[in-house]
């Protein structure tokens, strides 16, 4: 699976060079990077190979084959003239070997769900020279283009939600989601209950928890070097709202999976000003630093009373066993499967029995607003749900926003 780390990215490529202007210029992150557009390249005066490769990289990291992106951007071809190689160009020049061809020339197959054609940012022109403070500046932008294209575009963001749940299989389920219960064993093993309610906001509010990473950027220390002090949870979304991905082992190839496809949607949450945050149960270092920035490059906080994993199973943790709970859950190993086709490492460190999950928790002590349950291993939640969820709480911030408004104000 293709790194979140933006060195890895750009390899030793022609893109190397740019890193001080992408880091002025606020394309400080990989999903971020893979959505500029060609105005985007033009305002930072990309040299058309250095259009080429972040074109050829971004295709390759859809399909967890950046192995190959040094070599393929030094033959100073297109991404199209490169499609149109043979297999036996493709082996021969490159080195590929026969079934990475197969995931290269396919166009459609990607490892990683790709951000909705809908949600993709429509060209920004600037009329003036942005001031330094580029990031903030990028990030206005693309609040603002997110609205543009999802009101003014074909569809609605609505519509397009809608379209993306009817791809995904999944259907809206309200406030409390998890997968299917279905027999394991010719049904001679019942899967483990699961809560119906959602978590009362007093259960994480003061749950004790520790940043052992930062949000990664450019040329950063892989690891926070000073351990931070514990802190309330509710201090994590003080301000803005969140969503917490709460990791059952942080080695585990579909909790690894399920990081990775929610990260790479980091430009959709950033547009509607939503947080993330890894939660994980275990302090290892080793294995942070594996999980780190390779599969999530968002924050890492240590639950160091499992607080979020209690929340998600009503109080207690939510466990199962390896034999019952994978071996004869057919789900669990379709799960497996998924995660395996993208092309993931793996290891078996830590404890692998406690369900994870996810929260979506609104700004404030407004409560949380969404959590879904991993029934089976390797459950995920459906990325449609997670994003309308937020929408919803942007569009009920701004409701509250212009309500709280006087009238003068809306003149």
């Amino acid at each position: 699976m293709a790194s979140f780390s933006i060195e890895d990215f750009v390899g030793d490529g022609v893109l190397k060079e740019l890193i001080p202007k992408l880091l002025e210029e606020g394309w400080d992150d990989v999903p971020t990077l893979k959505i500029m557009n060609p105005e985007d390249m033009d305002a930072i005066n990309m040299t058309q190979h250095q259009k080429d490769a972040l074109e050829i990289r971004t295709y390759l990291h859809d399909r967890a084959l950046m192995q190959y992106g040094d070599k393929l951007e030094a033959s100073r071809k297109s991404l199209p003239e490169l499609l149109n190689l043979s297999t036996e160009d493709l082996s021969s020049q490159f080195g590929m070997k026969r079934g990475h061809i197969a995931r290269f020339t396919d166009r459609n197959n990607k490892c990683t769900d790709p951000l909705p054609k809908s949600y993709g940012l429509p060209a920004r022109k600037l009329t003036v020279t942005p001031s330094r403070s580029n990031t903030i500046y990028k990030m206005q932008t693309i609040r603002k283009s997110f609205c543009r294209s999802s009101t003014n575009n074909d569809r609605s963001l609505e519509e397009s939600l809608a379209d993306f749940k009817i791809k995904d299989g999944y259907i809206f389920k309200g406030i409390v989601a998890a997968g299917p219960a279905e027999p394991r064993a010719c049904g001679c093993v019942q899967p483990p209950p699961v809560v119906d309610n959602v978590a009362p906001y007093s259960a994480i509010e003061n749950i004790s928890v520790q940043r052992l990473t930062p949000e990664y950027k450019i040329g950063m220390e892989r690891l926070v070097k000073t351990k931070t002090p514990p802190m309330k949870a509710s201090e994590l979304w003080r301000d803005k709202p969140a969503v917490l991905l709460c990791i059952r082992r942080p080695g585990c190839i579909m909790c690894r999976a399920e990081a990775h496809q929610l990260y790479a949607k980091k430009p959709i949450f950033d547009a509607l000003g939503i947080q993330m945050f890894a939660v994980l149960h275990e302090h290892i270092e080793s294995e942070i630093k594996d999980f780190w920035p390779r599969y999530w490059a968002g924050v890492v906080v240590f639950d160091r009373t499992m607080g979020f994993f209690k929340a998600l199973g009503g109080g207690k943790l939510l466990k199962d066993k390896f034999l019952s709970g994978f071996v004869f859950n057919p789900r669990a190993i379709a799960n497996y499967k998924r995660a395996k086709s993208m092309g993931i490492e793996q290891n078996f460190k830590g404890e692998g029995e406690i369900k994870g999950g996810l929260f979506i928790v609104g700004p404030g002590g407004t409560g949380i607003a969404y959590q879904f349950i991993e029934r089976n291993f390797g459950d995920w939640a459906p990325v449609a749900e997670v994003v309308e969820i937020c929408a919803r709480l942007k569009n009920q911030q701004q409701d509250e926003g212009d309500s709280s408004r006087s009238p003068q104000e809306h003149k």
